[in-house]
């Protein structure tokens, strides 16, 4: 912290909050915008309005039109982290807690390990194995039968469809890694959010959600909470989770992977009145030790929170 270039205390301290308390509130205010928007017409105006805005920016900024070569990247990896990625979240939500959701969506290090290994990387340690073995207890703590949300459980289907949202976002994010993209990290995400809100979109247009919306049944709360989505989920804490990547190291950044759950099961908990049952609170602890078992080593890092 004392060379020149060094950022100062409270800059690092409002980054941190930002990516731990924003990321972790966009769950709730997921479960309010689809109140009365259809989920994936909420997914597809959050990431063209938040794509849109940071594209246009950097580019008055100075930033190189992309290539063709570039934008073929971004259709790719786009709909894989915001259409299948984001998309299940916000579908899920409409039948689990926002809180459980986000404690499923903790096990993406656990994908990123797995797949990591299966691309060639580095076999996983015995701590590791572990790690991803005690997740695993934490999301079968989850499952039940009855799939009654007050019992704190969630049907087979709903836990399915989460852990292949999880999974198209770690293999977006692995895929993101050697992709042809530009070289501002900025850029190439708005890239991606414009091409995974046209996948959502599409989406919207073959289930029949436009036909749906009523603009005027439209709450307040759910047009403020995209709002909120797009400018502080997918910009401000994004842009914050991109500027610690280059001035914090890996493994601290990381945390926000098991912060977030905790963040998002409480603000459920105190502002939705979602159930905080003991199946929740134990499956949070289960699911959170087996993140903070296996995140910790930087070669491991999750890549972005799915939510953003």
């Amino acid at each position: 912290m004392d060379h020149p270039n060094a950022p100062s205390r409270a800059k690092l301290l409002i980054a941190f909050a930002a990516v731990y308390f924003i990321w972790g509130s966009t769950y709730l205010f997921i479960r309010f915008a689809i109140e009365t928007v259809p989920p994936f017409l909420v997914g597809g105006f959050r990431f063209i309005l938040a794509g849109a805005v940071m594209y246009a920016w950097l580019r008055a900024r100075g930033a190189p039109r992309p290539t063709r070569v570039e934008w073929r990247s971004a259709f790719i990896i786009g709909p894989l982290l915001m259409t299948g990625g984001n998309g299940g979240i916000v579908w899920s939500e409409q039948y689990v807690p926002s809180g459980v959701v986000a404690l499923l969506v903790a096990v993406v290090p656990l994908w990123l390990l797995l797949l990591v290994w299966m691309r060639g990387g580095s076999r996983p340690s015995g701590r590791e194995w572990f790690g991803v073995t005690i997740g695993l207890v934490g999301v079968a703590l989850l499952v039940s039968t009855d799939g009654n949300p007050t019992h704190g459980g969630i049907s087979p289907l709903a836990a399915l469809v989460m852990l292949c949202s999880t999974l198209s976002w770690s293999v977006g994010s692995l895929i993101s890694r050697d992709a042809p993209l530009p070289a501002s990290p900025l850029l190439a995400s708005a890239m991606e959010m414009l091409a995974g809100g046209v996948g959502m979109l599409l989406i919207a247009l073959v289930r029949g959600e436009f036909q749906q919306l009523a603009v005027s049944d439209v709450s307040l709360r759910s047009g403020l909470s995209i709002a909120y989505l797009a400018v502080f989920g997918s910009i401000i804490a994004f842009s914050a989770y991109k500027w610690l990547l280059t001035k914090a190291t890996p493994a601290a950044v990381g945390t926000y992977a098991f912060v977030n759950p905790v963040v998002a099961v409480a603000l459920g908990w105190v502002f939705a009145a979602e159930p905080l049952s003991w199946r929740t609170v134990a499956a949070m602890v289960v699911i959170v030790g087996a993140v903070v078992t296996i995140s910790l080593r930087p070669r491991h890092q999750v890549l972005v929170d799915p939510a953003e």
